[in-house]
């Protein structure tokens, strides 16, 4: 695992407190010769391999929910063959799921006729894949107004649009460009565009960036964030890299075999994995750069038990442990930990950032952010 070269900002406002935008229920899809047929029974929770020796199918989707909330940058990860872009391509019915419900755009999708299926993926939700999908005959204009000119947008009003998005995405100028004539990370920006010129209330990822060289990976992972804190658009990401995961995600699940094994922030899914799976893919975070003073705090637990006798010792919630080491070690005493209003929540001391960041245990730790993290596998997800 590589080091993690940068995290969601745990200071950004959190997306959970927004209305729901994808809701989904108990989804199951099997895939092989009567898959359907196991539904409900003792071979459907069997483990991949010995559920493929006894009947031929596999089963990409198991028993998962979850509900992602408008605004939210939600990104499902596991290894290939986990089930994740199966998940990914349901949302929208590229692939049909045996059971369960999904709600989109307070839409239920199971139940859209062909009609409004079609307005669904015309106007509601946009997908960037991995291998672009860019038309080799079309120049960029006609490749990023595709999506307006299958709604019936004239075609003044639609390249006014382009050459809007292009200056947005960092292609301006390229607009009578070939795909041919573009590296990588250029055409999957014209495929980021493409698919933000109908003004999607909601963006699909399936492994958008996975094909290209780390550097432009890098690149277009910084420009998601930007048009992020621009957008707000709702995202489901789908990756097998945990460094983009940490570095997009609000919320990460964690899957395999077709199931949730976690779900939970960054710091949660770092901090607290819920087994030996977790832990392995997580093992080489560095620690320090992901989880915050507040995650690793000794809360206090009524306003009596709040000391004013920090002084100038505080640190906000928020901060990262990397930036806040050298006050903690500089002395035996403590530091304050303050909230977004400046109250002093709790304490970080010495002992206790260095257990955190070593992953020790920690004897008589306080009810907080660890200890609650450690209590569930999230929603969708099979101890």
């Amino acid at each position: 695992m590589s080091a993690v070269a940068s995290v969601k900002d745990p200071a950004r406002e959190d997306p959970t407190s927004h209305p729901v935008q994808i809701s989904c229920q108990h989804l199951w899809k099997f895939f092989g010769h009567n898959g359907h047929s196991l539904l409900g029974t003792p071979e459907a929770n069997l483990p991949q391999a010995e559920l493929q020796e006894r009947t031929g199918c596999i089963a990409a989707i198991r028993d998962v929910s979850f509900e992602v909330h408008r605004g939210e940058v939600f990104v499902v990860m596991g290894l290939s063959g986990s089930g994740k872009s199966t998940l990914i391509r349901s949302l929208t019915r590229l692939i049909e799921v045996d059971s369960g419900n999904i709600e989109l755009c307070g839409e239920d999708v199971r139940h859209l006729d062909p009609a409004g299926l079609r307005d669904l993926r015309r106007h509601r939700v946009s997908m960037v894949f991995q291998q672009f999908g860019l038309f080799p005959h079309r120049r960029v204009v006609d490749n990023v107004a595709y999506g307006l000119e299958v709604q019936g947008v004239k075609r003044a009003e639609r390249y006014q649009r382009v050459e809007e998005l292009l200056k947005v995405v960092g292609l301006s100028g390229f607009s009578r460009s070939y795909p041919d004539e573009l590296s990588g990370g250029m055409q999957q920006r014209v495929g980021l565009a493409r698919a933000l010129a109908v003004d999607p209330d909601v963006l699909l990822f399936d492994e958008a960036f996975s094909a290209l060289d780390p550097l432009i990976r890098r690149e277009m992972q910084d420009e998601v964030i930007r048009l992020q804190e621009r957008l707000h658009k709702t995202v489901v990401f789908v990756s097998h890299d945990l460094d983009e995961a940490l570095k997009l995600g609000d919320r990460i699940a964690i899957m395999r075999e077709g199931s949730f094994v976690q779900v939970g922030t960054p710091e949660e899914v770092v901090g607290a994995p819920v087994d030996d799976y977790v832990a392995a893919f997580t093992r080489d975070v560095p620690r320090a750069k992901v989880l915050t003073a507040r995650w690793a705090m000794r809360p206090f637990g009524t306003r009596s038990d709040r000391s004013s006798g920090f002084g100038d010792r505080v640190v906000a919630a928020s901060t990262r442990l990397q930036d806040v080491l050298n006050m903690v070690l500089q002395s035996d005493e403590p530091v304050g930990v303050v909230d977004d209003e400046g109250e002093i929540i709790g304490e970080l001391d010495r002992t206790t950032a260095t257990a955190v960041i070593a992953g020790s245990p920690l004897e008589g730790d306080a009810p907080g952010p660890r200890a609650q993290a450690g209590k569930t596998h999230g929603e969708g997800t099979r101890p």
